[in-house]
């Protein structure tokens, strides 16, 4: 997955409005750029995920701007944004909010956690017991949280950016196959090229200071209106049933796959349909093709899956497995 093109000037559809809400998202990722070098495929994917009201995994060593791309996106959007970092004496109740007694008037009154906001930034999620992992549960799912027997909508839109450490296992708590499947996307930010790394140490020299993104020249450049545009603009992108069928046949084959324990679950088809019509959106079409397909099926998939133990001690990763599949399954024409 990378960069969709920008939409030329001047371009008319009949996604109407559309064409505002497509120039808006294009401004938010040039935003993002005046903070993060490089990460084009995880700046693009949490853009599909707004689009889709998906959540977002992002995995990567520390040090790859993992918390800045969020705080960057955060900076971007004419929205609300709250950060919770995740450690293992983290209570349920310190995400979803709880019931404080009020001495004034003798009664309990609702104290709402910080998962009550437009954008959570999880950070470092696999830090933290599964009893508050799973405190994010209903809310990714249902959007509300119940506490006290009593559901509590959160606000709309609503999304989890989380972040992960792929390689510093001690004192972490993997993520159950029932969360990862709340997630939309999976990204994963590899480490920078030898020229984009040069771009970073050239912006610190400068003065480029992470933790003040305001002076970075970071500016609100979309919102809550244009996000509602832009999701009505992908709800009118057509799907033909051949795509519909190709997408299926691609989750399929991973339940028939010998190096798969666990193949993509029929959740996981509706979410390459979703992310494939919002790329197509954005590369300014309104109707899906199979190469947007192909271009979302790693980041939606890869996380869906679970490797047979034999085949991860050969060497086969969840990416070579997905790449096999879209290479046998056959292309509609």
């Amino acid at each position: 997955m990378s960069a969709p093109p920008s939409v030329p000037a001047g371009t008319t559809e009949t996604l109407g409005n559309g064409d505002t809400a497509r120039a808006s998202l294009e401004a938010l990722r040039s935003e993002i750029a005046k903070a993060v070098v490089g990460q084009d495929p995880a700046v693009t994917g949490l853009v599909v995920a707004l689009l889709c009201r998906g959540h977002v995994l992002l995995e990567g060593v520390p040090g790859v701007a993992k918390t800045l791309l969020v705080r960057a996106l955060a900076a971007s959007l004419e929205l609300d944004t709250k950060r919770v970092q995740f450690t293992p004496d983290l209570m349920p109740s310190d995400v979803t909010g709880s019931l404080v007694y009020d001495a004034r008037t003798a009664e309990f009154s609702f104290q709402p956690g910080p998962v009550f906001t437009n954008l959570l930034l999880a950070d470092e999620i696999n830090r933290t017991p599964p009893k508050t992992q799973s405190s994010l549960l209903e809310a990714m799912e249902e959007r509300q949280v119940t506490v006290d027997g009593t559901p509590r909508a959160l606000p709309d839109p609503f999304l989890v950016a989380a972040t992960q450490n792929p390689v510093e296992f001690e004192g972490t708590y993997p993520l159950p196959e029932a969360q990862l499947d709340r997630f939309l996307l999976k990204l994963t930010m590899p480490l920078p090229s030898r020229d984009e790394e040069i771009s970073v140490l050239t912006r610190h020299s400068t003065g480029f200071n992470p933790r003040d993104l305001e002076s970075a020249g970071i500016r609100p450049v979309a919102g809550a209106a244009d996000l509602e545009a832009a999701r009505d603009a992908v709800a009118r992108t057509k799907v033909s049933p051949e795509i519909a069928g190709y997408v299926v046949d691609i989750c399929r084959a991973t339940r028939e796959s010998p190096s798969l324990s666990l193949g993509v679950s029929p959740r996981g088809a509706t979410a390459l349909l979703s992310t494939s019509r919002a790329w197509a959106w954005l590369t300014g079409r309104d109707y899906v093709i199979p190469d947007d397909v192909k271009a979302l099926a790693l980041p939606t998939l890869r996380h869906r899956i679970q490797l047979r133990p034999e085949a991860e001690m050969e060497g086969v990763t969840p990416d070579s497995v997905i790449t096999a599949v879209l290479a046998h399954v056959p292309v509609p024409r």
